[in-house]
């Protein structure tokens, strides 16, 4: 079957269409027909190497599609059923035949399009299991710090949907997108932790961090209790400054709400560019770039 990837590690030449056989689905796993599959820097990050897979590997780590294939010990999925879910190890997605982790998979709901759900299982799963791990009560003041990505994007709806007051910093480009979702944008750079203070004059109760570095040093001091910072960018970092990583569910329990959510209009999963499979290689250059403003998906049925 046809696939997209790489197949040494380097840079963006590396990447090819690949001819590759079907994969058969093992225990607690799915055979899915792709229809759309989301685009996520962990996949332009994996061609470079950062994951340890030296290549030929298949790009993509999460999909939407018809289950084609149960695998043994699934319960919960059936031939034909229309799913969503994370691939196993990550990779694999970016093909006309995938598999998928059904632990790790829920069915799609009526009205909401493949696309949509393809991109909910890295950003708005990520952006889920940071808010539960916080457990903040409603009114409390969460800053995210990165609010303009796929994950900060998700992570200030999720959190208006519980009651949050949401600060989120991000360049100037996408100050009008994240206020447009409930939150009060900061620009980043010099002076930003004054104007964190400014935009939030009770104080902040939380940090979720997607930045890393000196930017998280930074905010992290503006939350009296340091265990309730959080990050995926630099998670040596944020432990160091007494918070931790974010703990992830990668559940059909959480994979279902956040569909749920999608369906019912409270949270938007922002996809502003759908690409072809052919185009494939522009969709991750897209990414790659850092510019992208909103989630990017792949088209393949």
């Amino acid at each position: 079957m046809r696939a997209y990837g790489f197949t040494t590690v380097g840079g963006p030449g590396n990447e090819a269409f690949l001819d590759v056989p079907v994969p058969v689905p093992g225990p607690g796993e799915l055979l899915v027909r792709v229809r759309a599959a989301g685009v996520n820097p962990g996949d332009w990050k994996l061609r470079e190497g950062s994951y340890g897979v030296a290549g030929p590997a298949v790009l993509g780590r999460e999909v939407a599609g018809t289950v084609e294939q149960v695998g043994p010990d699934v319960d919960g999925f059936a031939v034909g059923d229309e799913v969503f879910g994370g691939c196993p190890g990550m990779v694999g997605g970016w093909a006309e035949l995938a598999l998928v982790t059904a632990s790790f998979a829920a069915h799609r709901p009526d009205g909401v399009s493949p696309e949509d759900v393809a991109v909910l299982p890295v950003a708005a799963g990520t952006a889920y299991d940071a808010l539960t791990g916080l457990a903040l009560r409603a009114g409390a003041t969460l800053l995210v710090n990165g609010a303009g990505g796929g994950v900060g994007i998700a992570a200030v709806q999720l959190a208006r949907a519980r009651g949050l007051v949401v600060v989120g910093t991000a360049s100037p480009a996408k100050h009008d997108l994240i206020a447009s979702y409930g939150a009060t944008p900061v620009a980043y750079g010099r002076g930003v932790a004054e104007r964190i203070r400014a935009a939030a004059p009770a104080g902040v109760d939380a940090v979720f961090d997607l930045v890393g570095g000196e930017s998280l040093r930074t905010v992290a001091e503006l939350t009296e209790d340091p265990s309730r910072v959080r990050s995926v960018a630099d998670k040596e970092l944020a432990k160091e400054l007494g918070g931790g990583d974010v703990l992830r569910d990668r559940s059909t329990a959480v994979l279902t709400e956040v569909a749920r959510l999608v369906a019912a209009g409270e949270l938007d999963p922002h996809v502003t560019d759908v690409r072809p499979f052919a185009d494939a290689g522009s969709a991750l250059r897209i990414v790659e770039s850092g510019h992208a403003l909103g989630k990017v998906a792949i088209r393949l049925a």
